[in-house]
């Protein structure tokens, strides 16, 4: 360490120099688009007194730089001691996996507030801390971020938070240090491998999550037993083990299981067995797939001490969960949802709940992302076509890529099945196309999307909601909400 560096006095952690301030140490990290080390300067202008990073400083920087060998690494331990007050009053609810992630934690955040907690939640739609909203830029944000929150949080008489761990937030450490209560895995099938390349890394990055990163491992782990990498998950004498199955299937050590299960336009009904007790959840959510959230969402309740009762109230109290298999009603004689599922495996659940509602005809809106994984559009295409009756293939977000060129790669699977389909490259055009192919009794999937508000094209988000857009649509063709009977 530089002599220099001995005697500084610091107050603050920061790695966007547009947020330094006095007595903050600056974290310069080599990002995918920018090299941190450009704002260095700025940020020591603003009063920061170091600067930590993996990487030697630019040529003219003048002050502390302290060099160490894993930047991320060297951040999340002094967050986790500058902010040790606060972080060990409130406990962490870690929610990793593929698909379902977003649900399980907004379940899971229902679940504690019927509790009585006051509480955070971090994850891809929004940031919340007790009623409290912020944008959400990253699915899972730096350590400050999180720290930061938790102090709010803690400032306002909280003592839980429930966020979700994406993989590259633990492959790149950016929540290491941190003590996670609980850990919740939901599922592993193909995605980011244009970042992970293949599915081994992508699954070691998740598994990391149990295991503990710069912490002991998680107090408790909750296990989907119906998904292959779940078990495989690693398995320490620190960590109590829950596992669920959506199936109901029997198995060694503590497991919820779903049996009964009812799927219908108005929601989902089925049994939860426990320790062999029964308990009935009626959920509002729609959608087959969601049963394996609900579980997930329960057993992270038990970890906390909480009696199934309030847990099924608190499950039962989430009406919604923005973006994932959300109705769209504006009293048509038809069901419309838009739903986020933008992988072939989240693509097929969801279409496969959408047609045990028992729908006259299932017609599909999709897209495949640009600058992502191309393996994975000619798959998405099949598994619309397999599983709809009509499809309407489109734009989602192309990116730095040509629409019709990532539609081209994904009309080869679509071009495996027989099914009916348009193409039409304007989103807001399919949507409407779609609306107009509707019969009484059909249901339409916006698939994709979700929560997004923008679609990004040559760089630039353009405002685009796909729900305020199939709305507009709808109204465009005389349907209001209060109008039916």
């Amino acid at each position: 360490m530089p002599e220099a560096a001995r005697s500084i006095s610091v107050s603050g952690l920061c790695f966007d120099s547009r947020k330094a301030r006095p007595s903050a140490v600056f974290a310069a990290f080599a990002g995918e688009k920018a090299d941190g080390r450009q704002y260095a300067r700025q940020a020591m202008e603003r009063g920061c007194v170091a600067v930590i990073s993996d990487m030697e400083p630019l040529e003219g920087f003048e002050g502390v730089w302290l060099r160490v060998e894993h930047g991320r690494k060297a951040l999340g331990l002094m967050a986790c001691r500058l902010y040790a007050e606060v972080l060990g009053e409130v406990r962490l609810t870690g929610i990793t996996g593929t698909n379902g992630k977003t649900t399980t934690c907004y379940l899971a955040d229902s679940v504690l507030r019927q509790a009585g907690f006051k509480t955070a939640l971090i994850g891809t739609i929004e940031y919340r801390v007790v009623d409290k909203v912020y944008p959400a830029p990253n699915t899972t944000p730096e350590i400050v971020t999180i720290c930061e929150i938790v102090e709010e949080l803690f400032g306002l008489g909280g003592t839980h938070l429930s966020l979700e761990m994406s993989s590259h937030a633990l492959q790149l450490c950016r929540v290491w240090g941190l003590s996670v209560h609980t850990a919740a895995f939901t599922n592993l099938t193909q995605d980011h491998l244009d970042h992970h390349i293949t599915m081994e890394n992508y699954f070691a990055a998740k598994a990391e999550l149990f295991r503990g990163q710069g912490a002991p491992p998680p107090r408790f782990a909750v296990l989907n037993a119906d998904d292959a990498w779940a078990r495989r998950i690693p398995s320490n004498a620190e960590t109590e083990v829950i596992w669920y199955s959506p199936s109901g299937q029997a198995g060694d050590g503590r497991r919820l299981r779903a049996h009964d299960v009812k799927s219908s336009f108005d929601g989902l009904r089925f049994r939860v067995e426990w320790e062999g007790a029964h308990y009935t959840i009626r959920s509002p959510l729609l959608a087959r797939v969601n049963v394996a959230n609900l579980l997930a969402a329960f057993g992270a309740g038990l970890t906390y001490g909480l009696s199934p009762g309030v847990i099924v109230q608190g499950l039962e109290s989430c009406l919604a969960v923005p973006g994932r298999f959300e109705r769209i009603d504006e009293g048509q004689p038809f069901l419309t949802v838009v739903d986020y599922a933008h992988t072939d495996d989240a693509l097929r659940n969801t279409l496969s709940s959408a047609r045990e509602l028992n729908p006259g005809r299932i017609i599909t809106v999709f897209g495949c992302g640009g600058d992502r994984d191309r393996k994975k559009r000619p798959l998405m295409g099949q598994a619309a076509g397999e599983l709809s009756d009509y499809v309407v293939l489109t734009s989602d977000n192309p990116r730095g890529e040509e629409a019709l060129d990532i539609m081209n790669d994904a009309l080869v699977g679509l071009r495996r099945t027989d099914t009916p389909h348009l193409c039409e490259p304007d989103r807001e055009r399919a949507i409407r196309r779609a609306i107009e192919e509707a019969g009484p009794r059909d249901l339409i999937v916006i698939a994709g999307k979700g929560h997004e508000r923008f679609q990004e094209i040559k760089g630039v988000k353009l405002p685009f909601d796909d729900r305020e857009t199939a709305r507009r649509i709808l109204r465009s063709f005389g349907y209001r909400k209060e109008a039916r009977p």
